[in-house]
């Protein structure tokens, strides 16, 4: 007689929020290559797509219809733009935690940006000094400080993460002006480099995240590639051209995160900052470009 093999509970349950943005699709794209059965893993709509079974929410409605789950990935966020709200990043971080604890959830992760720093020509820490040089940094800056003022205020509440991304292939102002026959200007230094910069390939963001879900690890997170990677070689990478000019003197050559406490808990791909790989696993998600 045949045994009946009950189906697998998954260890993790997991809600993520933003899941129609730019990195919402990307890393929805490629869940299902870390995911494996560990994570039960549901995108959650602000407005429902066409598939009717879709979970759709948004800040200030009812969530009865969300389930309880472990964690809550929050890629959501208004980025620098014609008439963006900056301050609406502290809103929607707040919005997490709070349905963070509608739903049970142990711990919520938010996007939040390398930009929070000085660029500097050491790699940044964790621990670095948060003086961000753009409105987009300090936006992420009070997101961050209101969450940890949520959390004071809120004990019992779930714990937060707080991912420092650097820059997603296929997400980023680079890779939005590349493809094959692109022609794009990039910086020169005086010893003939272009400029560096901590990059992260959609696939590793994801197996990143799912690694913080299942991992003790709160607070800030840099979530980045070891190394910095060559913004020429990228667009080589891509098919493109380079017109190249002069680096001003304010120009950075590298801006590279220490993402060394990421790795106490996740391993990257050998290739992981190479320039042709970052390319085609934009490619693989099927949003770039």
């Amino acid at each position: 007689m045949r045994k009946t093999v009950a189906p697998r509970t998954p260890a993790f349950s997991v809600i993520l929020l933003g899941a129609s943005g730019l990195l919402g699709r990307m890393v929805r794209a490629v869940w299902h290559e870390s995911a494996g059965q560990d994570f039960d893993i549901k995108p959650v709509f602000r407005q429902a797509p066409n598939d009717a079974d879709a979970l759709c929410w948004a800040p200030g409605q009812d969530a009865a219809n969300l389930p309880q789950v472990d964690a809550i990935v929050a890629l959501w966020g208004v980025k620098p733009g014609p008439g963006a709200d900056l301050d609406q990043n502290a809103a929607l971080g707040l919005a997490a935690m709070e349905l963070g604890r509608a739903l049970g959830a142990k711990k919520v992760l938010h996007a939040s940006s390398a930009a929070v720093y000085q660029p500097g020509p050491v790699p940044l820490h964790e621990e670095a000094s948060l003086i961000p040089p753009s409105g987009y940094g300090a936006a992420k800056v009070a997101m961050e400080a209101k969450i940890a003022r949520w959390q004071a205020d809120n004990p019992g509440g779930p714990d937060s993460v707080l991912m420092r991304i650097g820059n997603v292939a296929g997400a980023d102002s680079l890779f939005a002006n590349l493809g094959r026959g692109a022609r794009i200007r990039l910086d020169r230094f005086p010893d003939g480099t272009a400029p560096r910069r901590s990059y992260i390939a959609p696939q590793d963001l994801a197996a990143a995240i799912l690694a913080l879900v299942g991992s003790d690890l709160t607070g800030p997170v840099n979530v980045c590639a070891p190394m910095a990677t060559g913004m020429d070689q990228i667009a080589l990478a891509a098919g493109a051209e380079i017109d190249w000019v002069p680096a001003p003197d304010s120009a950075l050559p590298v801006v590279q995160l220490d993402c060394s406490r990421l790795q106490s808990i996740h391993e990257f791909p050998q290739d992981s900052a190479k320039a042709a790989y970052l390319v085609n696993a934009a490619r693989a998600t099927g949003v770039w470009p």
